[in-house]
């Protein structure tokens, strides 16, 4: 995999340089600047993959500022972590939106539209990229609601400059049969080594796609419980990832802004830009510590002023940090494990420890799947082998998975709570899936800060918001006033996506 992506470094390159100036996601949401380029399918895929795993610029803003100090995984007290608080800014709030749209869209939808016409490629291959579709634009409609979606990507071929929005409900209908249609068209051919992610393994495609597929469907589960049941049925049906699988993109050590792993772009002091203001939130170190959860010594660096684990708490400053009884120096907190944010590591999408707590979810609803305990084990299971992907070093006892297991049994009367519970700290780094899980179930059962300036009346945030660049165009007005959006747009942040019950 890593001597394939050195391999097509140059072609990446050109097609990076084609993005190097940045818009505002709208004058040019629908330009692609190397649509002149005849690229070879397997290449633009590998790019389309590395984007949409991502660069620092996006990672640091949406996923790490708001969406990781939001959910509470981490806490900061610098006041431009403004997840951390619920404050406002704009650019930070609209960055996944405008890294998608200005750079993942237009290639992914281009590489389709050559790949259904029959120039290029095969069957497989539009497979693979009908699935990674519904993977990217999935991301942007839980993070902002109604997005362009049929008629984005299309300034070229069809020469729509200010593509539509689209509700999110007929996205999602349509993200899942494009999940199903292409799974049914996977077979022979395919990307194979161009494929960052499994490497052409058109079986272990095939599980990751019906494993997105029961995602989507449990989004509707309080929307729409009948659909909701019958896409989980389905994916169920088909088969879903198995122990050992996981979808990922494993990174290399450059070149910068292609091939690093975004995260690590932002966390990693030896290679990235270092930034050291987040810690872990004293939500999850308390969790952790209370359930006795051996994972807490692979997330969390010991403070370096000494004492075991520490979590800093939510919503504190600079000042307020030095009454906090916890502690009053970021020393006395945990940071990250540096082995887990290098630029080398890998960015996780999706793990088979995800599926089961999905699975267990299911089974509670009725849904079908087996039994919610054995699921529930079979995650917990699967969720603490997880870090060694990161680093052999990284290992945890089978002893000590089963004394965890002995003191945190499945209990059926509480356990949409400790799905809750799993589920959210599994998705720890996969901070937009964490983020959208829990406003889908609003399990665990988080305390919001209600810091001086927040923008939200002191609840935790519900989405993130447009580009304030997308006011008075015609199509974002109609989705602005249909979503029940005021004008103002720091007031955003408050109101629900249509599938948020």
């Amino acid at each position: 995999m890593k001597n394939y992506t050195k391999h097509i470094g140059f072609i990446l390159i050109l097609m990076l340089l084609g993005y190097s100036s940045c818009d505002d996601g709208f004058g040019e949401l629908n330009t692609d600047p190397t649509a002149s380029i005849d690229l070879n399918p397997k290449f633009q895929f590998s790019y389309v993959q590395l984007r949409t795993s991502g660069g620092r610029y996006e990672n640091w803003r949406a996923g790490l500022i708001y969406s990781s100090t939001m959910l509470q995984h981490m806490a900061a007290v610098c006041g431009y972590w403004n997840g951390d608080k619920y404050t406002w800014n704009g650019d930070y709030n609209s960055s996944l939106f405008d890294r998608v749209y200005q750079e993942t869209v237009k290639d992914l939808q281009d590489l389709i539209g050559k790949l259904e016409a029959g120039t290029a490629g095969d069957n497989t291959m539009l497979g693979q990229a009908r699935i990674w579709r519904a993977l990217v634009f999935h991301r942007i409609t839980d993070l902002y609601g109604d997005v362009p979606y049929f008629e984005a990507g299309k300034g070229i071929t069809e020469g729509i400059d200010f593509p539509k929005f689209d509700e999110q409900e007929t996205i999602y209908l349509d993200m899942l049969n494009e999940i199903e249609q292409g799974i049914g068209q996977l077979g022979d051919g395919g990307f194979e080594s161009a494929d960052l992610m499994f490497s052409g393994d058109t079986d272990k495609w095939k599980r990751f796609g019906y494993s997105l597929m029961l995602r989507l469907g449990m989004r509707l589960s309080e929307v729409d419980p009948g659909t909701a049941q019958a896409w989980t049925a389905k994916a169920i049906a088909g088969g879903v990832m198995m122990d050992g699988d996981i979808a990922l993109i494993q990174h290399t050590n450059g070149p910068e802004g292609i091939n690093m792993n975004g995260i690590g772009e932002v966390l990693d002091k030896a290679v990235g830009f270092g930034d050291d203001c987040p810690r872990l939130s004293a939500t999850l170190v308390n969790w952790m510590t209370s359930t006795g959860d051996p994972r807490l010594d692979i997330l969390g660096e010991l403070p370096e002023n000494g004492g075991g684990h520490n979590g800093l708490p939510n919503g504190l400053d600079a000042t307020t940090i030095l009454e906090n009884p916890t502690g009053t120096a970021l020393e006395d907190f945990d940071r990250v494990n540096a082995m887990l944010v290098s630029v080398q590591s890998p960015m996780i999408f999706m793990t088979h420890a995800e599926t089961e707590f999905l699975l267990a979810e299911a089974a509670i609803r009725g849904w079908g799947g087996g039994d919610a305990a054995t699921h529930y084990e079979n995650g917990v299971r699967s969720a603490m082998k997880l870090y060694e992907i990161y680093d052999p070093s990284l290992v945890i006892d089978e002893g000590a998975v089963n004394a965890y297991l002995a003191v945190n049994a499945f209990d059926a009367s509480n356990g949409m709570q400790q799905i809750g519970w799993q589920h959210w700290t599994v998705n720890f780094l996969n901070e937009y899936e964490a983020f959208s899980n829990w406003r889908r179930t609003g399990f665990p059962d988080l305390t919001p800060v209600n810091y001086d300036g927040n923008v939200t009346n002191g609840q935790i945030p519900l989405r993130l918001a447009y580009p304030m660049s997308a006011a008075g165009r015609e199509q974002f007005e109609i989705a602005r006033t249909r979503q029940g959006l005021g004008t103002d747009f720091t007031t955003f942040m408050s109101v629900p996506v249509w599938w948020d019950k």
